[in-house]
């Protein structure tokens, strides 16, 4: 499943936008808006009681990955894994999250702060991490001073991330790719523009290239 996750994390190059969508009806057009601009690869926070929908209908969506974000037990995993969700990611980890997302059909990737917590996943067979909160757990210098150590390792961080900032993060060799919720800002999403939610995808897409 490892091996799964590092394709997932590898396409979502450079932004793995962050969604917390409140109505179903928005998934659909968020998806091709968010696909228009060049990202393909899309986290949906279990943060809203229309989540599970908006992956459903996310998915119908041709050339779209679609994952669930802030997991927080083995029960919404089973849930994702009836769904047929395309990858989940969790704020942090367990125990019990490590070893039934090591075995799940749903591709997963758990949440690290600390090197300590690196090791733990390390243990049960993980070399891929978000790194959450990223900002204020150190940020570009934490992931800096992980792969003197730990070369191995992929990560995506997420937390803190924005426009100014999102680039220092890809130029690290460690780094996959980054998750943000700036590329859908919550008044735009609101208003339904799709226009500025694709240009910013497609300035995001653009601007690491440039880098």
């Amino acid at each position: 499943m490892s091996s799964k996750i590092k394709e997932i994390l590898a396409r979502s190059n450079p932004v793995m936008p962050v969604l917390a969508v409140e109505n179903v009806e928005d998934a659909v057009p968020l998806a091709e808006a968010l696909k228009r601009g060049g990202l393909t690869v899309l986290e949906v926070t279990l943060r809203t009681k229309a989540a599970f929908e908006v992956i459903k209908a996310m998915k119908q969506v041709e050339g779209v990955t679609v994952g669930a974000g802030t997991l927080t037990n083995v029960g919404q995993l089973r849930d994702l894994e009836a769904l047929g969700t395309d990858f989940a990611v969790s704020p942090g980890s367990t125990p019990q999250l490590l070893e039934v997302g090591r075995l799940s059909s749903v591709p997963y990737l758990p949440a690290v702060s600390t090197a300590s917590e690196i090791l733990k996943g390390m243990e049960v067979g993980y070399d891929c991490f978000k790194f959450f909160p990223a900002a204020v757990s150190g940020g570009v210098s934490a992931l800096k001073a992980f792969y003197g150590p730990l070369p191995n390792l992929q990560f995506c961080p997420t937390g803190g991330i924005s426009a100014s900032n999102f680039r220092e993060y890809l130029a690290l060799p460690n780094v996959a790719c980054v998750g943000g919720s700036w590329i859908v800002p919550g008044e735009a999403l609101k208003k339904r523009d799709w226009g500025q939610i694709e240009a910013l995808a497609r300035q995001a897409k653009a601007s690491a290239n440039a880098g």
